[in-house]
């Protein structure tokens, strides 16, 4: 895969990718996060976080995915990416598979790409106001862009808590490692869409990540 960190290209394809889920900072979120998605089926959590392991093929940075059936939605997340000691902050979606979720969270996360943006931020340059980044989404819907979700990283456990406990260093010894850490509750519920967009911003400097993709929708053959 091909990055960019300030301007300059990055060549790096992850060896590992991590999932967190359930990491949000406030119990009460969480259980909205639950119960949103209990809504649809799907089980509570044994614990939080959790830490889902999924096919590192799986992040891609293409503006278009595809998705079996019409139950998958996206998620903004901040994303960690790690080379060795070297570490860098993105931005991706969980996509996941809704009406696969209602039987197995670990399956529905396995089986849908994971859409991220092409564009890093240095580690070094960003750790000291993590806490401070806004995170939105917005989905396409009846030919009108929809907020669709928007908080910001102090709402969900701190980073370094999160790399501390999926062991991104140890895994980061067999190669690059990414994960995605964690999301927030969607404004009028959890829902599929076309199409989603996201944004990262750094209110301190006014820079910001964004990618949109598009899902398309294979046939779900019985």
């Amino acid at each position: 895969m091909q990055f960019t960190v300030d301007g300059t290209a990055l060549d790096l394809t992850p060896a590992n990718l991590i999932i967190a889920g359930w990491t949000g900072r406030n119990q009460d979120a969480i259980q909205h996060h639950i119960d949103e998605l209990a809504e649809l089926g799907v089980k509570p959590p044994s614990a939080t976080p959790l830490f889902y392991r999924v096919s590192a093929s799986l992040l891609t940075t293409a503006d278009e995915i595809q998705a079996v059936g019409p139950a998958s939605s996206g998620e903004v997340e901040p994303m960690i990416v790690q080379d060795g000691t070297r570490r860098w902050l993105g931005l991706g979606s969980d996509h996941t598979d809704r009406a696969l979720e209602a039987h197995s969270v670990a399956m529905s996360k396995q089986v849908c790409a994971k859409p991220c943006a092409a564009q890093l931020w240095d580690w070094d340059g960003i750790a000291d106001r993590l806490e401070d980044l806004v995170l939105e989404s917005w989905v396409h819907e009846d030919g009108d862009w929809v907020e669709y979700q928007k908080g910001t990283a102090a709402s969900i456990r701190p980073l370094a808590d999160l790399i501390d406990g999926a062991g991104f260093d140890d895994l980061a010894k067999d190669g690059p490692v990414a994960m995605m850490c964690g999301t927030f509750g969607a404004i009028g519920g959890v829902r599929p869409a076309g199409r989603f967009r996201m944004r990262m911003t750094d209110p301190a400097t006014g820079r910001s990540i964004a990618h949109e993709y598009a899902t398309t929708t294979l046939p779900d053959i019985a």
